[in-house]
């Protein structure tokens, strides 16, 4: 048995009927020239014909029951695995357009995973317009971060258009960083021993904790100093609480262009994103007649594994800035939230790396507090919205021949955040998944529509316009 980390146990405890707590990908590719009728039939009977199923595809819970995943969460291997349940094979009325396929990706995405089986499902989808196909995979974020979760996915692509017979991702492993420690057991002495060097670790680290969490205490009194605080954000719409259902847009914009506006304002391409969603939101509430005074603030997950670190489970750490939605100019909007995310990585980089894992469940227990006892969408929120920027693949990538076209992240919501924006790159091109809940934001796909006018906007206020073409004088005979 391998038993959870604290923040992979945490994703269990607060499951609910209306909060499920999966995570997705959604990636587009395009079928190979000369494909046959039968390849994707042919393709979905060769993944649930794989061999062995690798961790963590392969694990479930060892006791799947409320109180199990509550007090004694731990993985064991699956030995009698049904591929037939997890690997499906859908299609859209042809052609199907964007339109369709989010449709199809909102209620799947709407559905709990199983409990007693291994916590993912891989949906294969034909029926897209231009001779395209889509790959819908999901897990449970007890079992993966973003980063981990791409890195999974990834491992089994490849850059070479002609390989064929490729395995399916879940017969993968993944390669755990040189040096690093395996799992203890599942064993009394070596829980009593995690538990001890935790103890020293957080006696260790305290004096650096408590002044990270004066440090936040200080900025909310003193708010001038640019660190943004929990529970600094108004109540808004997305603050309430959500049902079962929910929706999904998508966008995708090429790098080149927001790293053009980055260059130009001195910002980093966190910050224009933040920028982007911030002025789409701030529209968005506007039209609703909601905007609230103060400004809405984001949650920031921040990645914390190292780059050879192939492993799974939850690595993060987390920040809060503001997205200076009350501002009304584009520019000093763009300016704040500069200042506000510079503020929250000085913050963050002050912390020992042994000490990060700490920190983010002291700034996430408020959080994880309200949605285990109920207040969650109920109370001031700690942050208003999610906003992840998670690095993919700079190549392009195939798989049985088929090229991989974009590449969307799927993700989750809960009470008091009902909606998630999560921005994953790929080969030139940073694509944005909007994950929100069907009720509390009916007209959800506004966003991403705005987001797209947000960057042209910026674009016409900070980059030079393109020059005329020069047209050729005519001789005159």
């Amino acid at each position: 048995m391998k038993r959870l980390g604290t923040l992979d146990a945490s994703w269990l405890a607060v499951e609910s009927e209306d909060t499920p707590m999966h995570v997705g990908t959604l990636q587009i590719f395009s079928l190979p020239e000369g494909a046959p009728e039968t390849f994707l039939r042919d393709m979905v009977s060769r993944m649930k014909e794989a061999g062995d199923v690798a961790p963590p595809w392969g694990c479930k819970l060892a006791w799947p029951g409320f109180l199990g995943r509550l007090v004694a969460p731990y993985w064991v291997p699956d030995k009698h695995i049904d591929l037939d349940y997890h690997v499906r094979h859908s299609a859209l009325p042809r052609p199907g357009g964007e339109r369709e396929l989010g449709v199809l990706i909102s209620r799947l995405h709407s559905n709990h995973l199983d409990f007693s089986r291994p916590l993912w499902e891989c949906h294969v989808i034909e029926g897209l317009e231009n001779n395209r196909f889509a790959l819908y995979t999901k897990m449970h974020h007890s079992m993966i971060d973003g980063i981990s979760g791409v890195r999974l996915m990834q491992r089994v692509l490849t850059t070479d258009p002609d390989r064929r017979d490729m395995p399916p991702p879940w017969t993968v492993r993944p390669q755990q960083r040189r040096g690093s420690k395996t799992d203890p057991d599942a064993s009394i002495p070596a829980a009593f021993s995690q538990a001890m060097d935790a103890i020293k670790l957080q006696a260790d680290m305290a004096p650096r904790l408590w002044q990270a969490a004066s440090r936040l205490v200080h900025s909310v009194r003193h708010p001038e100093d640019g660190l943004t605080a929990p529970f600094t954000g108004p109540v808004s719409v997305l603050n309430h609480r959500v049902t079962a259902q929910r929706r999904f847009a998508t966008q995708q914009y090429r790098l080149e262009r927001l790293k053009a506006l980055s260059k130009v304002s001195g910002a980093s391409l966190n910050d224009i994103v933040l920028y982007l969603c911030g002025t789409a939101l701030r529209r968005f509430l506007l039209e609703q007649d909601n905007l609230p005074e103060a400004p809405l603030t984001a949650g920031i997950p921040v990645n914390i594994r190292p780059a050879d670190d192939q492993g799974t489970g939850t690595q993060i750490s987390f920040m809060i800035a503001s997205l200076a939605t009350n501002e009304a100019e584009p520019l000093n909007r763009l300016q704040q939230i500069k200042t506000s995310t510079r503020r929250a990585k000085e913050h963050l980089q002050k912390l020992p790396r042994s000490a990060l894992t700490q920190y983010t469940m002291l700034l996430m227990s408020p959080y994880i507090l309200q949605l285990m006892s109920g207040l969650g969408g109920r109370m001031r929120p700690v942050f208003n919205v999610t906003i992840s920027n998670v690095p993919g693949p700079g190549q392009t990538l195939y798989y049985e021949g088929a090229k991989l076209e974009a590449m969307y992240p799927v993700s989750l919501i809960a009470h008091g955040g009902a909606l998630n924006v999560t921005c994953l790159s790929y080969a030139g091109s940073l694509n944005f998944g909007y994950t929100g809940c069907r009720d509390t934001l009916p007209s959800m796909q506004k966003l991403a529509v705005y987001t797209g006018e947000a960057l042209t906007e910026l674009e016409s206020l900070l980059l030079p316009p393109s020059p005329p073409a020069k047209s050729r004088a005519r001789k005159r005979r």
